[in-house]
C-alpha cells in the first residue's frame, strides 16, 4: 500500500484511498484520469493530483497537501494564483512533486470533510440536456442538492459553485460535467454517492454488435486499429448514439482527450484513406470504431465513456453541447495542458 493508506496520513485518507480506488476502477463512474477526491485534515486538503488516476490510489501516492486556510483567503480575494493551487502546495509533504488538481477550488470552496467529483455516466446523461434542472428536480427530491450551469472548470466554476451553495447542500450536479457529494466522512460520502447514482439511472440502450473484420480491412495499413473493447464501437453501430456524438463534444474530458468531436464516415466512402482523418476517434456508421494509433489510455477511456453516456440518452432529448468558445477555454488552459502532457502512454 502506499504511503496515501499508511498512518503517516491517518484513517481519514486511508479510506478515501481505497473509496478512490474502488470507484475509479468503475467505468460508469471514472473514466482515465477524470474524477477527484478529497479530504481535509489538520488544516490541509488532501486531494488528487492532476492528471493521476483514482484507480491507482491504493498502489501510489496520488494526493497532494495543500494549505487549506491559506488558499481559501486567496480564493476570496481571487487571487490569479489559485487557477493552479501551487503556490498552497505543502512542500514538504509532496515528495513526488506533483500538482494539484485542476478542481482543487472547488474542493476547498465546500465545507464539508470529504468531496468526491466523480463523471458519473449517468448524472452526464441528466446533464447535457438543455432542461436538466427541471427533469432532474423530481429524481432529487429530499435531497439538498443544486444545479451547476456549465462554466469552465477551475475557479470560474468554484465562483459559480459559490454562488448556488446552501449551508446544507452535499450534492451539486454539475452542467455538462459530472456530479460532486460531500460529507463528513467517507463511508457517508459512499452511501450519498449510491443514492444518487440510484436515482439517475438510465438503462443503457443495447447496440447492434460491431463487425471486426471489416474494420481489420478499414484499417489496414493506416494510422487507425480495432479496439478490443465493444463498448466503443456500440457508438458507430447505434444510431441514436452516432447521431448525437457526432455534432459535438458534451463534456471537458472529451474536449482534453480525444478532441472537439469524433470523425464519421460511411462503409462505403473509400475508407482505406482513413489515416488522412485527423481525429482520434473515427465511427464508421453501422460498423464500428477505428482508434488512432497515437490515443492515449485516457483517450481511449474517453472513447468508451462516449459510447456510455449517448447510450443512455435518447434521440428526443434536448442536448446541449460545449460551444466552440468553451472548448477553447478548456484546450488553451495551462492546468489542462498539464493534463494532456501526463496522459501519454499507449492503450
Amino acid at each position: 500500500m502506499s504511503r496515501t493508506g499508511g498512518a503517516a496520513h491517518g484513517s481519514s485518507i486511508g479510506d478515501l484511498a481505497a473509496f478512490s480506488a474502488r470507484i475509479g476502477a468503475d467505468p460508469c463512474v471514472i473514466q482515465g484520469p477524470g474524477g477527484n477526491t478529497s479530504v481535509k485534515q489538520d488544516g490541509v486538503l488532501w486531494i488528487k493530483a492532476s492528471g493521476t488516476w483514482l484507480a491507482d490510489a491504493l498502489d501510489e501516492d496520488i494526493f497532494v497537501p495543500v494549505a487549506l486556510e491559506p488558499l481559501q483567503q486567496a480564493i476570496h480575494r481571487n487571487d490569479p494564483s489559485c487557477e493552479t493551487c501551487q503556490d498552497y502546495v505543502v512542500e514538504a509533504l509532496n515528495p513526488r512533486g506533483l500538482r494539484p488538481s485542476i478542481e482543487t477550488t472547488m474542493h476547498a470552496v465546500l465545507p464539508q470533510k470529504v468531496v468526491v467529483h466523480v463523471h458519473c455516466v449517468d448524472t452526464i446523461a441528466w446533464a447535457v440536456q438543455k432542461d436538466a434542472e427541471a427533469k432532474l428536480s423530481p429524481l432529487l427530491s429530499g435531497l439538498d442538492w443544486a444545479f451547476v450551469p456549465y462554466i469552465r472548470p477551475g475557479m470560474p466554476l468554484s465562483r459559480r459553485i459559490v454562488e448556488r451553495l446552501q449551508p446544507a447542500t452535499t450534492i451539486l450536479v454539475l452542467g455538462n460535467h459530472g456530479l460532486v457529494v460531500s460529507a463528513e466522512s467517507v463511508s457517508e460520502v459512499s452511501q450519498l454517492l449510491g443514492e444518487v447514482r440510484t436515482r439517475l439511472h438510465r438503462s443503457a440502450r443495447e447496440a447492434p454488435p460491431f463487425n471486426s473484420a471489416a474494420l481489420s480491412r478499414l484499417a489496414h495499413e493506416t494510422a487507425f486499429f480495432v479496439p478490443d473493447d465493444p463498448k466503443i464501437h456500440a457508438v458507430a453501430t447505434d444510431p441514436i448514439r452516432l447521431n448525437i456524438a457526432r455534432h459535438g463534444s458534451l463534456y471537458p474530458d472529451h474536449v482534453i482527450f480525444i478532441g472537439s468531436s469524433i470523425a464519421v464516415a460511411l462503409t462505403d466512402s473509400g475508407i482505406p484513406l482513413a489515416h488522412t482523418i485527423a481525429s482520434l476517434v473515427l465511427a464508421v456508421e453501422g460498423t464500428g470504431v477505428l482508434l488512432a494509433k497515437g490515443i492515449s489510455k485516457s483517450g481511449l477511456a474517453m472513447a468508451r465513456c462516449i459510447s456510455d453516456v449517448t447510450a443512455r440518452l435518447q434521440g428526443c432529448d434536448p442536448i446541449h453541447y460545449l460551444s466552440a468558445e468553451d472548448e477553447t477555454k478548456l484546450l488553451n488552459w495551462d492546468a489542462e495542458k498539464h493534463r494532456q502532457a501526463m496522459a501519454g502512454g499507449q492503450p
